[in-house]
Parts: C-alpha cells; structure tokens; sequence
C-alpha cells in the first residue's frame, strides 16, 4: 500500500492555512494542521512526521521556539513559511536549523517543489547511512556511528549529509561554505569539522574517517 509522505503544518492564519492544506492534500500528502506552537509540541509527541512547515508568528510563542526544541532531539526537515522578509529573521532561522525559507505570498506549486527537493536530501542520507553498508545508521532521526548515537547540530548534520553524498571525494572548502547557509566562514567550517570529528571520535591530528585534503577542503573515507 502506498504510504503517504506526512506533513506537520503550523500557521495561525486559517483562510492561509485551508489553500496549503488542500493544495497539499490534492498533492498526496497526508497534512495535519496546527495553530500554536503547544498544540504541535502535543502533536509531536505522539505522532511522528516526514517534514515540517511553520509560520514564525504565532499566538502562543515565536517560531523559533519550536525549532530550538525540535533541534535538541530531531533532523526533522523545516521549512519556514513566513512574512518576514529580512535578512536577520533568514539567517537566524538557518542558525537554529532550519532547512528552507519561503517569505509570504508563497507559490504552492514552487512549495511543493522545495518540499520534495529537501525530503530527496534526507530520503538520501538514510540511505547513505544503511547500517549494512557504512558504520553510520539512522534510526527515528538519530545518527549512530559505531553504534554510539551521535548527538548533532543542524550544521554538523549537514556537513556530514554532504561528506557522505560525496564519500571518497575531495570537497573544497568553498564548496562546502557555499552549500550551508549556516556557514559564513572557512574558519567556521573548520570549527564545526572539528566538532563532528570529536563527536565521531576522530583524531583530529590523524583522522581516520573526515580527512584534511590541505589546501583544498575535506573528504569522508568510511
């Protein structure tokens, strides 16, 4: 039987809402719809869910709060949908891990597109982190290294997403710090590499797994 992709919804404004929904719904997607940042929190424990779109201004509390939740325990997909359009909001929502952002109005058709394009870069990680393939698994989210769950930030997450869609090959440095919005320098970069290879429990001056290409970027060997 054919498992409909499930999306978590969180926006105040109905008539807003209603399009999304029953666009979404017209899409195949199975939506469940929430108004407030405590009603999600309650739907989340309970229910789990491929992908998630969330206003920022909300009744109860700013969006941002729930991302920051999420962000301790999950890699669920984000996508903002929001009518702030500054650049501060943007990159604040990337900082706290969130995936995509999309400012009011919003074309559905290019919503859907953007919501397929980042369930394809997760739907790939899973498979790249296949437990009988690589020492990496994911189960419900988490990734285990060595059977250890690792414990990740959104941009760790992301670096390593890209490591492993690129295994084996040298990514330069501005490849990488282009590709994460997370990102605003080489020296970032290398901090959070550095972090990932503690958290792998990596040699940072002989790396077995995230090796230094000098001069170049970095590769994964796993």
């Amino acid at each position: 039987m054919f498992k409909k992709t499930r999306v978590l919804y969180i926006e105040d404004e109905l008539v807003t809402a209603k399009n999304v929904v029953n666009f979404l719904e017209d899409c195949d997607f199975e939506v469940e719809f929430c108004d407030t940042v405590s009603s999600a929190l309650m739907t989340l424990q309970v229910n789990s869910y491929d992908i998630l779109l969330l206003d920022l201004t909300l009744p109860d509390f700013h969006g941002f709060e729930l991302v920051k939740k999420l962000r301790a325990t999950q890699t669920l997909p984000i996508i903002v949908i929001s009518a702030h359009s500054d650049i501060k909001t943007k990159v604040t929502a990337f900082r706290y891990g969130v995936n995509d952002y999309m400012v009011k109005p919003i074309s559905l058709e290019e919503l859907e597109a953007r919501m397929w394009a980042l369930l394809g870069r997760f739907s790939q990680i899973k498979s790249l982190l296949d437990p009988e393939k690589s020492l990496c698994n994911m189960e419900e989210d988490n990734i285990y290294f060595k059977d250890k769950a690792l414990e990740l930030t959104q941009t760790e997450f992301d670096i390593l997403q890209l490591l492993l869609e690129n295994k084996n090959k040298v990514l330069s440095r501005e490849f990488l710090s282009s590709s994460l919005s997370s990102i605003s320098s080489h020296r970032s970069l290398d901090y959070h590499i550095k972090n990932l290879r503690k958290k792998m429990d990596d040699s940072a001056s002989h790396p077995r797994y995230i090796k230094t290409e000098y001069g170049v970027g970095y590769k994964l060997t796993i």
